[in-house]
């Protein structure tokens, strides 16, 4: 290790630090067969990508009635980029700041003192820090969001402590207290959306409070601990980022790097073979291990496998116990999309947000039945993973004892690994899976990879587990700085289906840089609409997919025109794509829901490097903001 801060890193960024994930994935490889056999890659050359986006779903209309109903669907004017510190939304809405980093849940805590950051009487009764995925309940008369909070920034912390790094296990409790999720009841009045303080729906979960280990996993010996001789129950959540809602109430919280948390104080210690393939090394950028033994693996090895997973919170009881559901697998969990099939199972597909890593969906075994008993729907059924085919079909490729060779347990705890034992689509960073309420159709953004086309040593670069990944062409260019969102139909209108066909909706690009159709983008970006790094992804009720970003916002170079991180909507039907919201600097847009009446859109703004929400003078703070429009019409 170099004396690097790796606060400040990305969690991609740290993961490379120790691992340099590959560029080029094997999907590429598919989809330039695919696309060439098409004759389509002379056609992306000149810069008309959208007749490869359209080879298998229809995305564009061309008569003029069409384009009119296309332009009805967009209920705003769209904006043009910003590269200031506030947010922006079309003439005719407004926003106003829901819950800011360190706002009290509760009349017993303060709000934060930028001077001496979170108190540790404070930081489980306050909202945490850096906002990510979230959801709204309707429980009763009372909205209820629960809501992610993915890391923390040490420094602002721990103003006291060097480089923000604990100096006791006091400093580590407030880290772990201010992660996780915060629960909790909002309402509107005359001067708009706010927390509503001392409400018993209110809540915090974090990185000490009690869980229980479900499904396949729970009870394995990979699990067991000292603490825990059973291997049932657990404490804490971590890397919280995307998320999901179940049809019965509850909300999925999803584990995604937790590899982070995890270190050895023992320079001796060997670490396990698998902790490759999750990237747990022995510094850690939080040094939980020098004060907290839980988390230093040479003293209990088993305790980064009980992180890594989809956890099921019920947001109407503030006493219940939240329940890690290992059937989901164990991976870079980044959001859980649920649907009911045509049958009535339950279907959950996922991304692992890694280089290199793989798609995936679980189908139960039970049927989902309003009001009926569900409390093993998420534990008992299989799990899939995707592999796409160079005819712009694929298949989900179950992961059972019988095709990986696992047993359940171990499917369940070495998911990557088992993945990889039955030939998955390596894939570029899947983030956030997005399924269409008026289609039978799933989108996934595939965020970037800046390294695709690199070699090492002249040989391909492999993800941990040595999957090779290969140049192709869903992405035809060597270097993928902007990314893309990837769409698939599932054969015979069925999510449980094995079959699927597929295409790309969207390739992210700069046209205002680029004239080649490989770094210009698909043929539906525009200098008007351009982005970089689709990450967030959510379907409102109307059938219109909203896009956020998290990627570079330099404004320069191969990034110059596309400006801060933002917000897009887009139309599945047409294929256009329009600008609605723009961040602060230096913010990740990210995490989306609305109000019950579907009357206020919520969104959530993470890490700003600006004065945000509260002007110059103030402290940068992640903060959920509520967006109307004016004459307090529908907006989802």
């Amino acid at each position: 290790m170099t004396d690097t801060n790796t606060n400040h890193l990305s969690w991609d960024e740290w993961d490379e630090l120790h691992n340099p994930p590959p560029a080029v994935t094997d999907f590429d490889r598919v989809v330039e067969r695919a696309i060439s056999r098409r004759g389509f890659l002379g056609v992306l050359a000149m810069g008309s990508a959208a007749v490869a986006m359209g080879s298998v779903g229809n995305l564009m209309s061309s008569t003029s009635a069409q384009a009119q109903e296309a332009a009805s669907r967009f209920a705003f004017k769209p904006i043009d980029i910003a590269t200031d510190n506030t947010i922006h939304v079309p003439e005719g809405y407004n926003w106003k700041p829901l819950a800011r980093w360190g706002e009290p849940l509760f009349s017993t805590a303060s709000d934060i003192d930028p001077m001496k950051g979170v108190s540790l009487e404070n930081s489980d009764k306050v909202f945490g820090e850096n906002t990510d995925g979230m959801e709204l309940f309707a429980i009763g008369n009372a909205q209820v969001i629960a809501v992610n909070h993915e890391y923390v920034n040490n420094e602002t912390n721990l103003p006291h402590a060097p480089e923000g790094m604990p100096q006791s296990l006091d400093d580590v409790k407030i880290l772990q207290n201010m992660q996780g999720v915060t629960v909790m009841e909002v309402a509107e009045g005359e001067n708009g959306w706010a927390i509503v303080v001392d409400s018993k729906f209110n809540r915090r979960i974090h990185h000490n409070t009690p869980m229980k280990l479900s499904g396949p996993a729970a009870g394995s010996e990979l699990v067991k601990t000292a603490a825990d001789p059973a291997g049932v129950d657990c404490l804490g959540t971590f890397n919280n980022c995307g998320a999901g809602k179940t049809p019965w109430g509850t909300y999925l919280t999803c584990e995604e790097n937790f590899n982070g948390y995890f270190g050895s104080t023992n320079a001796e210690f060997q670490m396990p073979e698998d902790f490759k393939r999750y990237g747990i090394v022995a510094e850690t950028r939080y040094g939980y291990e020098k004060f907290d033994e839980r988390f230093d693996v040479s003293k209990n090895p088993n305790e980064p496998r009980r992180a890594g997973y989809i956890v099921e919170i019920d947001p109407s009881d503030a006493s219940s116990t939240p329940i890690k559901r290992t059937a989901l697998g164990r991976i870079k969990h980044e959001n859980a999309a649920v649907v009911i099939a045509r049958d009535g199972r339950v279907v959950v597909y996922m991304g692992d947000d890694e280089r290199g890593e793989f798609l995936y969906k679980f189908v139960s075994n039970g049927i989902y039945v309003p009001g009926g008993d569900t409390s093993k729907l998420l534990d008992e059924g299989t799990l899939y993973v995707a592999k796409f085919s160079d005819e712009g079909t694929g298949e989900w490729l179950a992961l059972t004892e019988e095709t990986t060779g696992m047993e359940a347990d171990e499917i369940a705890v070495f998911t990557r690994q088992a993945a990889s034992k039955v030939g998955a689509t390596t894939m570029d960073r899947p983030e956030w899976v997005a399924v269409n309420p008026v289609a039978v159709e799933a989108y996934c953004c595939l965020t970037n990879n800046s390294r695709r086309g690199e070699v090492k040593d002249g040989k391909l670069r492999t993800n941990a587990g040595g999957d090779e990944m290969a140049i192709n062409a869903a992405n035809p260019r060597e270097k993928n700085e902007y990314g893309q969102i990837v769409r698939w139909y599932p054969a015979n209108d069925d999510h449980t289906d094995s079959a699927f066909s597929w295409d790309l909706f969207a390739m992210a690009g700069n046209p205002a840089v680029h004239k080649d159709g490989a770094y210009a983008g698909s043929s539906n970006i525009n200098e008007g609409n351009m982005f970089n790094s689709p990450d967030g992804m959510m379907f409102d009720s109307t059938g219109l997919v909203w896009i956020q970003t998290d990627g570079e916002d330099s404004n320069e170079g191969d990034f110059a025109g596309q400006g801060n991180n933002q917000m897009l909507a887009g139309d599945p039907v047409t294929g256009r794509i329009e600008r609605f919201m723009t961040g602060p600097k230096g913010s990740e847009v990210t995490g989306l829901t609305w109000s019950a009446d579907k009357r206020t859109m919520f969104a959530g703004i993470q890490h700003p490097d600006a004065p945000f929400p509260d002007g110059e003078g103030k402290l940068p703070r992640s903060t959920i903001v509520a967006i109307k429009r004016d004459d307090n019409a529908l907006v989802g």
